[in-house]
This record gives structure tokens, C-alpha cells and sequence, in this order.
């Protein structure tokens, strides 16, 4: 293979499978340039030797064709199926110039499953029992009078990969059929149809190169078709795949080489229609053995991402191998590693999705591929969403629990509206390794969670619950003696001081041990204002307007210097909250407290106006009210513990540069103050238009999310909150990342960018975000979700995707 040096090559398609190719192909010190027709975003971004052309057709083999010759191509090479089953190959090669992949005879083996069904029948090939049929009363006959078996329904031809149904049902079974052949859903594919047994068992996908004779096959993958996790709703091209899956064992691979493939390259090239290119074959893993789903004539995608980030030959090599037919002097050479790899998809995909969202990637590690499919760059330059599966990553690990956090770390790092992907990729895998306790094992990826580092939020609950009963014992006119919301409720009505006199509204709070960030930067004023926020906050979501402010500063030597910094931040964050800092007490404790040791606690008292509602307001929540989350300014005062625990495994210092925000360290952008929101707030509520639309607030402290949202609910009544409507702040990307930690137990610890969430009319919901943003500029607001009946044991807060 000397003389084939400096070669062009023209590569067709625009998929994931495609950037994979190519960004293989650029790889190889024999490759100059590689054309893609019509690429995408990310084949645009592979370098000097990768240009798009977008102005010849992936389906215009005459264009492809005079393309190819006016750019001297020695090698093509066809993405997707369809040109393959066009003839592609053979109209290429008739012109001289080597194309890679079966010719159109060889191509039915995928073009017609009739076709691919009866070879197999015919050369005792492993599959499902079937029939055929051209005539729909034959085919639902056929149904009817085996009623006892279950079925698949498959239009011959080519569907883009959406031509198979697997009823659950009889009827099903009769619908499915009626809409493939008289409903025509997938046209002029669906006039023949394969009816075949259901096969029960474990899915794998082998991709096989082959020059007609010699077959080279990459590990085995295991694709996840269902769109949802835990192989829920619909069949998709595939959301996602690991390799290798270690169901198929060494023995069930040569079983499988000797009975299925090779008997496949053989009678194919003894029928005169001998098989060049990628043959990749979707088998069951059944009781009995593995049999053949299906043909495919090209690479697969997403499983071509996976594999071929473990591929260390030179994949031209293998290619010009399969063409010229000397593929025996080929070896292939693989990472002695994991690889997985994560679709993130658009809303509404498989069926009608989004397009033209804006695309935000951050930058992953060396062993994180991310791999575009539906992406395109619009006029201003800007990635955009162009297709249902928009774009992957590939983690390369060297367990499948690591190969797993790096795609997932990889997917954390793309970010556009509504994206949805499936959070179990490699479950089986993982869940066998945990059962065979083999050294990879894991059934959960790696995690730090707020219990791992001494505190328990169960715990809370559980002493809420415990003291309830001795708080309502001090009940009295004025107080009901409940707990459980954000402050606590005096109606000076009920107590006798006049009809005219308003509700007292108090809470209580301190900062935490984002203390200790405090100490170690010798910098007391921020969390001064933390702990005015965090009371203050707690003030306004019931309606009330904070009055007066009371600290509280324990010590065990009492230092000047760092207890009057202190107090300063507390007197700037009553300035922002408009209440006045009433008093305080300073409590010097030699021995209970050690060095420059300190705690700190404070106490807002606030009052709501007679006529003015009390929040929430619970009896006009309804389905459908939207939730409007406004941005925080980062960690605030809560999950410190965990934080550091964090900063613990990644043996990270406060005085190193902080990953997320490159000018200052980790310890100054952890004591970004809390937000506070009460001008803004009490300025919608007070307002005309947006006030009455307000029917509920929920300050994110500790617990996070999913347990401070319900703290307003009625019980009727859930949240559901949607994590892809706003994009997670990179503090928390990292702490994620760094720690492990799962998106369940990011949203029950951390706010997650939200600091505030409003319950809010439908109707209005725009108007209060409007006004919202025009009174703090400093916090966005978003649509976050909506509230929904909730089922009986249903959660009261539903997060729906992964942060």
C-alpha cells in the first residue's frame, strides 16, 4: 500500500457516523483531504485536510459523481445506506474510481428484508421464523390465525431506520400492519411486508469489514434504541451504545464468525454478488443461541462512534482492504479499553423535533469525543440544532463505569434548549459487572452525595417531623402552631392588637460551613451578606416586606478586625433588602470554639400590609400554572459540606485557580453572595398587573430543588420542573463532574442555578417574567416548568432530565 499516499477522499452523509469517519480519516498520515457531502457542524471543525460541500446532494449520484472527478478523489466512501442501495458503488467504479462498500446486488442484504429474510432461510442462517406479504388481508389472516404468538411487523425497505413495529398486542399487531402497507406510512417501503416472530433475549450489533473473502470484526456493541431510559416509548436510530458488551463471550463470537458471518460472505460471493465493505449484523442473544435481526450495509451509527474511538489501525488501511480484496494482510489493532458513548437529542425526536436551537459546548478531556450529527452553523457562525439525534459523546475508559463518566462528562458539556438524552446508557452492562463483582463493577456511576459528607437531609426531615407535636403544643391566638414553610406566621388580628393591625413574618437562619471557605480566605464580608440573604429570602416568599434584622456572632476569641468585617457585610445586605440592622449579640466562648473558630445565625422580622395576600396561596394553584425560576448567583449558603467533601476527592485547594472562572480562585468564587431577591419580588407583588398572577414562592436553600419547591405546594398539586430550560451555571458543572455526583442528588442538595422559583398564572406567566427582569438585571428569569395533578404516591416534585 506504499503508492497510496496523499489521498482525496469523498465521504457521504452528515450524521454522527459521519464526524466519526472523517475524524478517523484525518488521522491517517495517508489522507490530504477529505470531502464530506454535506457534513456538519462538526465535520466543519476537523481541520485544514476536512471541507463541507453543501452545494451537491448526498442523493445526486450524478453530482457525487462529477464532484469526485473534478476533484481528482481516489477513494469514496458512502455514509448512509441509500446510495448503497442506489448502486453507488457500481456507478463509481464503472468511472474508475474505488468507492467502499457492497455493490447494489449485495446492498439488498439491507435494501429489502424479504430479500435478506430468504437468504438467510435459504443458507440456514440463525433468525426469527417469518413470512412475507404483499397483500394485507393475506398478511392479516395470517395474524389472526396465530394469535398466540407475539410479532414484529417490518416494511421491506428502507424506512431511515423507523420501519419496524413490535406490537404489545393482537390488535396492535393488526394496526401496525394496516399503517405500514394501507396507510403507507413509510411509502412505496412499506408495499412488502416481513412479518416475524418476536424473539425474546439481549441485543448486539458486530461490525464486520469484509474484501468478500476475510472478514475483520470490531468488538461487539450494544445499542439502546428506546427513546426513554429503561427502554421506554419509542424506537429511535439509537440513543446511545457501549463496547465491548461482554454478554457475548469469547466462545459466543466464534460461534457466531463461524455460523452467521462468514457462511453470510460466503454464499453472498457464491451467488455472484460477493460482499465488500461493512457488513454490520444485529443479532439476539436468545435461549437457543444468537440469531440474526437484521443486515446493515454500513457503518452503524451510534455504534460507529463507539467503536471506531477504539480502532487503533489506520481505518484507510482497512478500508482500501475491503476495496482492493486484500484485506488477510490487514490486522486490527484495539485500545485495550471501554468506550460509550451518549446521543442528546432534540425535543419531540423520534417524532416532530425542534431545529435551529443554539448550540453551547464547553470543553472536555482528551479521552471525551463529542461527535455532531444534526448541527449546522447558520449565517452569523452560531451552532444550531438541525436534526433529531443533534450530537454525542464518546467516553474511552478503562472500565465501563469510566467510559461512562467521560461521555456523561461529555454530554454535561453540551448544552441547548430542550435537549433531552437517556441517562442509562450501559445499564445492563454495569448491572452484570455489579452481579459477577468483577473489578469494574458498578451499577451506579461514581457519586459523592450531601450524607457521604455529614449531612443528612432525611435527617431534617425526619426531626421536623418529631417536634411537631411540642411545637403545636405552644399554640396560641395569633400562631397555629405549624412548621415546615419558610418563616413563621403571627396574625397580630388574631392576637387582639386591631383589626387593622398586619402579619409578622420571622425567620431564623445562619450560613453553614461556607464559614470554614470564609476563614481560610480571611475574607468575612460576603457571608455577612449570605446570611441577611438567606433570612431575608425566606421573608418575601410568604409576601412580607423585611423590617428589622438580628445577628448573631459566636466566637471563641473575639478578633476586631474579622468580626467588624463581618458585621459590615451584614449591614450591606440589609441595605439591599431595604430592613434595618435592629441589634445583635456577640458571644465570646474560650473553649467551645477553637482559634478563629466563629459561627454566626440571624433573624428577620418582616410585616404584610392588611390586604395584602399571605403566600402562598394554595387554593388558587391550579394544573397548568407555570413555574418561573430566577437565576442565582451561584452556590449561595447551602451544600457547603458537600462542596468540600468534593474539593476533598478532586485534591483541589482554595487557593487554586478556580476551573470554572480562570481569574480568581476556588475559595473567592465560592463566596459569591447569596442573592437577594426580596426588591424585585415585592415590587411584582405589589404590582397591578403581575401581582394577583403570583400565587407562590420557593427560596432553594438546603434540600435543593425537589424539596423546597413542595414546601409551597398543596398536596394535590406536583411540580414538574424541566432541568433543560436553563443552563446549569459551570460551578455547578464542575462540582458534578469533580465529585460524581448524580443529577438526583445535585437537585436535593444545590440550587442548581435556581435560586427562586415563583408559581405563577399561566396567563401572566409573561408578564411577571418581564418584570421580573426589568427589576434586577442582575438575575435572569426562566421558564422552568409547570405544576401538575399529582397521582397518589406520586412525587410532589418531578425533575424531569438531568442536570
Amino acid at each position: 500500500m506504499d503508492h497510496f499516499q496523499n489521498l482525496r477522499i469523498l465521504l457521504i452523509g452528515n450524521g454522527g457516523r459521519e464526524h466519526a469517519i472523517a475524524w478517523k480519516l484525518v488521522q491517517s498520515l495517508r489522507v490530504s483531504k477529505v470531502y464530506v457531502v454535506p457534513g456538519n457542524g462538526g465535520t466543519a471543525t476537523l481541520g485544514h485536510k476536512v471541507e463541507n460541500i453543501q452545494d451537491v446532494s448526498a442523493n445526486d449520484l450524478k453530482g457525487l459523481l462529477n464532484l469526485a472527478v473534478s476533484k481528482s478523489v481516489h477513494l469514496v466512501i458512502p455514509g448512509p445506506e441509500a446510495p448503497l442501495v442506489d448502486g453507488i458503488v457500481d456507478r463509481f467504479q464503472k468511472q474508475g474510481i474505488l468507492c467502499f462498500g457492497p455493490s447494489k446486488a449485495a446492498a439488498r442484504m439491507e435494501g429489502s428484508k424479504v430479500f435478506a429474510k430468504d437468504f438467510m432461510q435459504k443458507y440456514g442462517i440463525p433468525t426469527a421464523v417469518h413470512r412475507s406479504f404483499k397483500d394485507f388481508e393475506a398478511g392479516k389472516r395470517f395474524l389472526e390465525d396465530n394469535q398466540d404468538r407475539k410479532w414484529v411487523i417490518k416494511a421491506d425497505g428502507l424506512a431511515a431506520g423507523k420501519g419496524v413495529v413490535i406490537p404489545k398486542s393482537h390488535s396492535e399487531a393488526i394496526t401496525a400492519l394496516e399503517t405500514t402497507m394501507k396507510a403507507r406510512e413509510f411509502g412505496a417501503a412499506g408495499d412488502e411486508v416481513v412479518v416475524e416472530e418476536f424473539l425474546e433475549g439481549e441485543e448486539i450489533s458486530i461490525l464486520s469489514f469484509s474484501d468478500g473473502y476475510t472478514i475483520r470484526s470490531l468488538p461487539p456493541a450494544q445499542d439502546h434504541k428506546r427513546i426513554f431510559d429503561k427502554d421506554e416509548g419509542k424506537n429511535t436510530g439509537g440513543m446511545g451504545a457501549y463496547a465491548p458488551a461482554s454478554i457475548a463471550t469469547p466462545q459466543m463470537l466464534a460461534k457466531i464468525d463461524k455460523v452467521i458471518l462468514q457462511p453470510t460472505i460466503d454464499n453472498l460471493r457464491n451467488m455472484w454478488t460477493p460482499f465488500r465493505g461493512c457488513l454490520f449484523t444485529g443479532f439476539m442473544l436468545t435461549s437457543t443461541g444468537p440469531k440474526v435481526l437484521e443486515y446493515n450495509v454500513r457503518f452503524g451509527d451510534p455504534e460507529s462512534q463507539t467503536l471506531l474511538a477504539l480502532l487503533e489501525t489506520d481505518l484507510v488501511e482497512i478500508l482500501l482492504g475491503c476495496v482492493l480484496g486484500t484485506l488477510s494482510s490487514v490486522a486490527l489493532s484495539l485500545k485495550a479499553a471501554f468506550s460509550t458513548t451518549v446521543v442528546a437529542a432534540a425535543a419531540g425526536y423520534p417524532d416532530a423535533y425542534d431545529k435551529g436551537q443554539e448550540i453551547d459546548l464547553s470543553p472536555t478531556g482528551p479521552e471525551t469525543h463529542i461527535f455532531h450529527a444534526g448541527t449546522t452553523h447558520d449565517a452569523d457562525g452560531k451552532l444550531r440544532t438541525s436534526g433529531g439525534r443533534v450530537i454525542a459523546a464518546t467516553g474511552v475508559g478503562s472500565s465501563v463505569r469510566d467510559a461512562c463518566e467521560k461521555a456523561y462528562t461529555g454530554i454535561r458539556a453540551i448544552h441547548f434548549e430542550r435537549m433531552h438524552y437517556r441517562k442509562d446508557i450501559a445499564y445492563r452492562e454495569l448491572r452484570r459487572r455489579e452481579k459477577s463483582q468483577d473489578q469494574l463493577q458498578t451499577s451506579h456511576y461514581s457519586e459523592i452525595t450531601y450524607a457521604d459528607a455529614g449531612v443528612s437531609i432525611d435527617a431534617g426531615n425526619e426531626l421536623v417531623q418529631r417536634i411537631k407535636p411540642a411545637i403545636l403544643n405552644t399554640k396560641r391566638p395569633g400562631s397555629d402552631g405549624s412548621i415546615g414553610g419558610f418563616g413563621g406566621v403571627f396574625s397580630l388580628r388574631d392576637a387582639d392588637y386591631g383589626s387593622q393591625a398586619p402579619d409578622i413574618v420571622s425567620a431564623i437562619d445562619g450560613v453553614g460551613t461556607k464559614l470554614f471557605i470564609a476563614q481560610a480566605q480571611e475574607k468575612y464580608d460576603t457571608v455577612g451578606i449570605d446570611l441577611v440573604a438567606m433570612n431575608v429570602n425566606d421573608l418575601v416568599v410568604q409576601g412580607a416586606e423585611p423590617l428589622i434584622f438580628l445577628d448573631y456572632y459566636a466566637c471563641g476569641k473575639l478578633n476586631v478586625k474579622d468580626a467588624a468585617e463581618f458585621i459590615a457585610g451584614v449591614a450591606e445586605g440589609c441595605n439591599v433588602a431595604g430592613c434595618a440592622l435592629a441589634g445583635g449579640e456577640t458571644a465570646e466562648m474560650a473553649g467551645l470554639y477553637h482559634g478563629k473558630d466563629f459561627d454566626a445565625a440571624g433573624c428577620a422580622i418582616g410585616a404584610i400590609k392588611q390586604g395584602v395576600r399571605l403566600l402562598p396561596d394554595k387554593e388558587a394553584m391550579k394544573s397548568g400554572d407555570v413555574l418561573l425560576g430566577l437565576e442565582s448567583s451561584g452556590v449561595h449558603s447551602n451544600g457547603f459540606s458537600l462542596v468540600r467533601k468534593i474539593l476533598e476527592k478532586a485534591n483541589s485547594r482554595y487557593q487554586d485557580t478556580a476551573p470554572w472562572r480562570s481569574n480568581i480562585n476556588i475559595g473567592e468564587a465560592l463566596l459569591e453572595p447569596t442573592q437577594i431577591y426580596v426588591k424585585a419580588l415585592l415590587g411584582a407583588l405589589q404590582d397591578a398587573s403581575a401581582g394577583p398572577a403570583i400565587k407562590g414562592l420557593a427560596h432553594i436553600t438546603g434540600g435543593g430543588l425537589v424539596e423546597n419547591v413542595p414546601r409551597m405546594l398543596p398536596d394535590h398539586l406536583a411540580a414538574r420542573i424541566v432541568t433543560s430550560t436553563w443552563k446549569m451555571p459551570p460551578v455547578f458543572t464542575w462540582l458534578k463532574q469533580a465529585g460524581g455526583v448524580s443529577s438526583h442528588e445535585m437537585v436535593r442538595t444545590f440550587n442548581c442555578g435556581i435560586g427562586m422559583v415563583c408559581v405563577v398564572d399561566a396567563e401572566k406567566a409573561d408578564v411577571v417574567k418581564t418584570f421580573l427582569e426589568q427589576a434586577d438585571s442582575k438575575s435572569r428569569v426562566f421558564r422552568i416548568g409547570s405544576l401538575e395533578v399529582r397521582g397518589d404516591k406520586r412525587l410532589s416534585c418531578i425533575i424531569d432530565g438531568s442536570v
